[in-house]
C-alpha cells in the first residue's frame, strides 16, 4: 500500500468513527462535528465555561489547536486562515471577558465579509440571567456584528447548530456566526446523530443572476465611451478572479481593484489602474470620476472608496453586481442592479461579452495618466523609506507572498507598492480598520498555507497590541516574517494631524517602545533591524532564509506622509499629490 493509500485508509477510519452514533457528551459532539465540518486548525484559550470542551480535546489529533496569547490574537488568526484559504476559519473561548475579548476580531470579520465560526463558552442554564461569575450575554453584545448567531440550550441541537452555523458562514455574504454552550450542555450526553443537510426557513441567499439585468449590464458596455470596472474583496470571496479577467479580456474596461479587491486582478496587467479613493492612484480616481459607466463587481461603495459622495463619479451610469441586496443603492443610486454570486455572474456575462467598442480613445487616456502620474516617492540614499522596503520586500519575493498588515500608513505603503498577481495573497483590516489584527493574522494564513511565504507587515503602533503572539510562532516553529516599519509615531494620526489639524501632533509619540529584536529574543524568535538600504536588503534576505519565524525592525523616519491623499469632504479627484507633484 502506497503513502497515499495509507492516507485515504486513515481518513476513511477517522470519519467512520466520527459518524458513529453512540452516546457521548456534548463537547465530544462539537469536536467530532467540528472535524465532519472540514475544521483543520481551531484557535483558541480555555477557561471555566469551556473546560469540558478543553477535556474532551486532551490528547485530541482530528484537528491542530493552537492556544493563543489573547482571545483577540485566536480569533485574528482564525480571520486570517479563513481569507488565506477560503475555508471557514474556527476559534474557541470561555465565557464572559473571554467572549468579550472577541468582539473586535467578530467585528472585523463581519465587516469585511469572513467566514468564522465563533465558539464561546458560557455559564450553565440554570444561572444565565443571575449575573453569574463570567457570565456575558454574548449573543446580544455581538448581535449587531454577526450574520446569525445560537444559544444553544439542547445538546441533542449541537449536531443542527454546528451544520447551520459552518453553512450560514461560507454561503451568501459571507460572515461570522457565533455558538454560544453554556457549561451544562458541553457536559450532558446525547445519541451523536450527523447532520448533512440545511433546511433554514428564510435563508436563501440568492446565486443565479436575472439574466435580463445581465443583459442590460452588456448592452450597456457596448454603449459606453469611458467605462470603468471597480473590483472589490466580493470577487476574491466567490473565487471570481478567472472569471473576472476573462471578462476584462473581452470587454477590455480599465478596471480598478479595492483595498480588499487587491489581487483578484492581476497588478501585471496593462488595464488595472491601481486602487481608487482616499490613497488611491491618481489614475484610479480620475478614471472614476470621467466614467461614462461604472461597474461596481463586489464591492461596498464605502467611504473610503467614494469620499464626497454627492461628487462621486458624477457622469456615470451605475452597474452593482453584489451578492447582497442590501448594499445595492444603499450609497450611490443603481441604474442597473444584479444580484447573485460574482463567480456565477460573470460565468453568465462571459458568454456574450463583447468589446466596449467605443472606447479606444479611453483606453489611450488611461494609460496616459498612468505613465503622467505614476505612484512615486522621493528616495534617499541616506535615510531608509518605508515605500522602499515593500518595494524590496516585494521584489526579494517575487510576489507571491501572501502579506498581511495592521493599519496605517504601512497598511497603504503595501497596498500601492506590493503587486499582487493572485487572489488570497492581501489580508489586511478593510472596514474596521483593527489595530493589532496584521500579526495574528498571518499566523493564521501560515497555518492554512504552510508551503508558502506569509510576511506580516506591521507598524510599531500596531506590532505592541499582539506582540505577545510570537509566543506561539516560536513554540510551534511558524515561519512568519514580520516587517515592522517602526516611525515610532502613530503615523497616520501624525499625518492628519499635520494635514488637517494645522501640526497640532497630540499623544502620538510612541517612544517609550520596545527594542524589538530583543521583544523578538525575549520569546525565542531571530530578531533583525536595519537603519539603511544595504543593511536593510541583508537583513531581510537573511530573515526570508531563516526556516523559523523572524523579526525585522526597519527604522524609518517619523514625517514621511502617504500620498496620493483625499482629504474628508472631497471627491476623490482633489488629490494631494505630495512627493508626486
Amino acid at each position: 500500500m502506497n503513502a497515499q493509500s495509507a492516507a485515504l485508509k486513515s481518513k476513511e477510519e477517522i470519519m467512520d468513527k466520527l459518524v458513529k452514533q453512540e452516546v457521548i457528551s456534548g463537547s465530544e459532539i462539537l469536536l467530532r462535528s467540528l472535524v465532519l465540518e472540514g475544521a483543520e486548525c481551531v484557535f483558541g484559550y480555555p477557561g471555566g465555561a469551556v473546560l469540558y470542551i478543553y477535556d474532551a480535546m486532551h490528547g485530541y489529533s482530528d484537528f491542530n489547536h493552537l492556544l493563543t496569547r489573547h482571545e483577540q490574537g485566536a480569533i485574528h488568526a482564525a480571520d486570517g486562515y479563513a481569507r488565506a484559504s477560503g475555508k471557514v476559519g474556527v476559534c474557541i473561548a470561555t465565557s464572559g471577558p473571554g467572549a468579550t475579548n472577541l468582539v473586535t476580531g467578530i467585528a472585523t470579520a463581519y465587516m469585511d465579509s469572513v467566514p468564522l465560526v465563533i465558539i464561546t463558552g458560557n455559564v450553565a442554564t440554570t444561572a444565565i440571567g443571575t449575573d453569574a461569575f463570567q457570565e456575558a450575554d454574548i449573543t446580544g453584545i455581538t448581535m449587531p456584528i454577526t450574520k446569525h448567531s445560537y444559544l444553544v440550550r439542547n445538546v441533542e441541537d449541537l449536531p443542527r447548530v454546528i451544520h447551520e452555523a459552518f453553512y450560514i458562514a461560507n454561503t451568501g455574504r459571507k460572515g461570522p456566526v457565533l455558538i454560544d454552550i453554556p457549561k451544562d450542555v458541553s457536559a450532558q450526553t446525547a445519541l451523536f446523530q450527523p447532520v448533512t443537510e440545511v433546511n433554514i426557513r428564510g435563508y436563501n441567499p440568492t446565486v443565479h443572476p436575472n439574466k435580463l439585468q445581465v443583459d442590460k449590464m452588456l448592452k450597456a458596455i457596448v454603449e459606453a465611451e469611458r467605462p470603468v470596472i471597480l473590483a472589490g474583496g466580493g470577487v476574491v470571496y466567490s473565487g471570481g478572479h478567472e472569471e473576472l479577467l476573462e471578462f476584462i479580456t473581452k470587454t477590455q474596461i480599465p478596471v480598478t481593484t479595492t483595498l480588499l479587491g487587491l489581487g483578484a486582478y492581476p497588478s501585471g496587467e496593462e488595464l488595472w489602474m491601481g486602487m481608487p479613493g482616499m490613497h488611491g492612484t491618481y489614475t484610479a480616481n480620475m478614471a472614476i470620476q470621467s466614467a461614462d459607466l461604472l461597474i461596481n463587481i463586489g464591492a461596498r461603495f464605502d467611504d473610503r472608496v467614494t469620499m464626497k459622495l454627492q461628487g462621486f463619479a458624477p457622469h456615470a451610469r451605475i452597474v452593482h453586481i453584489d451578492i447582497d441586496p442590501a448594499e445595492i443603492g444603499k450609497n450611490v443610486p443603481t441604474e442597473i442592479p444584479i444580484v447573485g454570486d460574482i463567480k456565477t455572474v460573470l460565468q453568465l456575462a462571459n458568454r456574450e461579452a463583447q468589446p466596449a467598442a467605443k472606447a479606444d480613445a479611453w483606453r489611450r487616456q488611461v494609460q496616459e495618466w498612468k505613465q503622467a502620474k505614476p505612484l512615486k516617492y522621493i528616495d534617499s540614499d541616506t535615510v531608509l523609506k518605508p515605500q522602499w522596503v515593500i518595494e524590496m520586500i516585494h521584489e526579494t519575493t517575487g510576489g507571491e507572498a501572501i502579506v498581511t498588515t495592521d493599519v496605517g500608513q504601512h497598511q497603504m505603503w503595501a497596498a500601492q507598492y506590493y503587486r499582487f498577481n493572485q487572489p488570497r495573497s492581501w489580508i489586511t483590516s478593510g472596514g474596521l480598520g483593527t489595530m493589532g489584527f496584521g500579526f495574528p493574522s498571518a499566523i493564521g494564513a501560515q497555518m492554512a498555507c504552510p508551503d508558502r511565504v506569509v510576511v506580516s507587515i506591521n507598524g510599531d503602533g500596531g506590532m505592541q497590541m499582539c506582540a505577545q503572539e510570537l509566543a506561539i510562532c516560536a513554540i510551534n516553529n511558524i515561519p512568519v516574517k514580520v516587517a515592522i516599519i517602526n516611525n515610532q509615531v502613530l503615523g497616520m494620526v501624525r499625518q492628519w494631524q499635520e494635514i488637517i489639524y494645522d501640526n497640532r501632533y497630540s499623544h502620538i509619540d510612541l517612544a517609550g517602545s520596545p527594542d524589538f529584536v530583543k521583544l523578538a529574543e525575549a520569546y525565542g524568535v531571530k530578531g533583525f533591524r536595519a537603519t539603511g538600504k544595504e543593511d536593510a536588503r541583508a537583513v531581510w534576505e537573511e530573515a526570508l532564509r531563516h526556516p523559523g519565524p523572524a523579526v525585522v525592525e526597519f527604522v524609518v523616519r517619523k514625517d514621511e506622509n502617504v500620498y496620493p491623499m483625499v482629504t474628508q469632504g472631497n471627491t476623490i479627484d482633489a488629490m494631494i499629490m505630495g512627493d508626486s507633484e
